[in-house]
Order: structure tokens, then C-alpha cells, then sequence
């Protein structure tokens, strides 16, 4: 027997990732990630690989960009250079993904919170700056706890916050890291075939997939069909490696 789809129109709390899932922030960080390498007398790499080091943090970025063997006094100095040249570039091509729009206005009466391994500062002004950071309760980055996503610290203290329990929170996200942090904190997770970290879902699936931010103010409202929710899992083996082969 089919498991019957549940009912989502008790969700209060939605924490959302952002690169990759609110924002399409690839060229911005692959340009500066570039940049930073040219400082270092290092041939740039393709925009498309620099994609696949994104979402663990900034330091684990600058490690990915530079090689595995790279001196820790090496990673420092590439870090400090990549925060001050990302902090002036950061809005020069990054825009919204369609529909996140019109679907956080949809939903704006939940609560809403990003949850990034992004530094806040960061993040904050990004969301500033694309006219979006109203929707926001809290907003905390990849520096605002000890730990970062997947450890499940941010959506526990996101829940603490806000007094919402497990069942009535959902995380959103493109990679497996919110799909492992969201397991990790015992609530609902909805992953996005859209962004840059698709690929990786197949290693951990949600417990939705959609494949765009507007599938989910139905979703969640109750509008959204049964059968509609079955076709998208039907459909994310083939979207999930089509985002391997062509990752954005």
C-alpha cells in the first residue's frame, strides 16, 4: 500500500539554506575564489568545480580551492584575501532564484529563518541587499555557533527560539548537508533540484523534493496533490544526475 503523504499544514518553522537555494551565488564565489587563486600565483579553475566545493563553510572552501596539501598558513592567508575581495564582489552577479519571491511572500506568515554555513555578516548583507532580509526572523551563518550544518545546533536553537517543535519544522536546502542537518535534528526535510548542490541529494534523500521555491506555498497550504508530490519523486532520480553531468 502507498504511505500516505502527510499532512505539512501544521509546519510553522522553515529554515532555509542559501546559496544554491534562496540565491544563485555561484559566479560571484567562483570569480572571487579565482581571484584569490590568481593572488596566489595558481591558474584559475572552472566555475563548475569551484561549485562542487561549496557548502561547508568558507575555510573548507579556500582548503578545496588550494588542494588538500595545502599549508594551513597558506589556507589563512587565501582566506583573508577571499573575505575582503568576496565582501566588495558579493552582489556584482548573485540574484534570487525565480519564484523565491513570490514564494516567501506566500509564506510570510510563517516563520521564516536561514540557516547558512555562509558567514552571517555575510549573509545578512546579501539578503539586504537583494530586498529580501524582511522575511526573515533570524538569519545565522557558518560563524554564528561552535559547529556547522550538519550539526544540528543552528535548527535546534532555531526551535528553541521560536517555540516550535520538530513536527512543525522543515528545512529547505539543495545539498545533502541540509538534508543531514535537518536528520539530524529529527525534523522534516525538503530538498531543491535547482541549485549548485543538487547533485548530492541522491546521498541523502529528503523527504520532499521540488524544483522550484514556488511548488512549496501549496505544499505546505495543503493544495499541493498527492499526485503531484509522487510525480516529483518520480522525477528525481533522472533531475538529480542530470544536475551531476551539468552542475550550475
Amino acid at each position: 500500500m502507498p504511505t500516505p503523504r502527510p499532512d505539512l499544514r501544521s509546519i510553522k518553522l522553515l529554515i532555509f539554506d542559501l546559496d544554491g537555494t534562496l540565491i544563485d551565488s555561484g559566479l560571484d564565489l567562483a570569480l572571487s575564489v579565482n581571484a584569490m587563486r590568481e593572488r596566489m600565483g595558481l591558474a584559475p579553475l572552472p566555475h563548475e568545480q569551484i561549485a562542487t566545493y561549496v557548502g561547508q563553510g568558507v575555510a573548507a572552501l579556500m582548503r578545496r580551492a588550494l588542494g588538500e596539501q595545502a599549508r594551513e598558513e597558506k589556507i589563512q592567508q587565501a582566506l583573508d584575501f577571499f573575505l575582503a575581495y568576496y565582501r566588495e564582489h558579493m552582489l556584482d552577479h548573485t540574484v534570487t532564484y525565480p519564484g523565491v519571491r513570490e514564494a516567501l511572500e506566500a509564506l510570510k506568515d510563517r516563520h521564516l529563518t536561514v540557516l547558512t554555513n555562509k558567514p552571517v555578516r555575510f549573509s545578512e548583507l546579501i539578503l539586504e541587499g537583494l530586498g529580501i532580509a524582511r522575511y526573515f526572523r533570524h538569519v545565522y551563518g557558518g560563524n554564528s555557533f561552535e559547529q556547522k550544518k550538519p550539526d544540528p545546533v543552528g535548527a535546534l536553537k532555531l526551535m528553541s527560539e521560536l517555540v516550535v517543535p520538530p513536527r512543525q519544522t522543515l528545512i529547505v536546502g539543495d545539498s545533502e548537508t541540509d538534508v543531514l542537518t535537518g536528520r539530524n535534528a529529527g525534523i522534516w526535510t525538503c530538498g531543491v533540484t535547482y541549485g549548485f548542490g543538487s547533485y548530492t541529494l541522491e546521498n541523502a534523500p529528503p523527504d520532499f523534493v521540488i524544483h522550484h521555491l514556488g511548488e512549496l506555498p501549496p505544499l505546505l497550504d495543503g493544495r499541493g496533490s498527492a499526485a503531484q508530490t509522487a510525480e516529483s519523486k518520480r522525477q528525481k532520480g533522472a533531475t538529480l544526475q542530470d544536475a551531476r553531468r551539468h552542475p550550475s
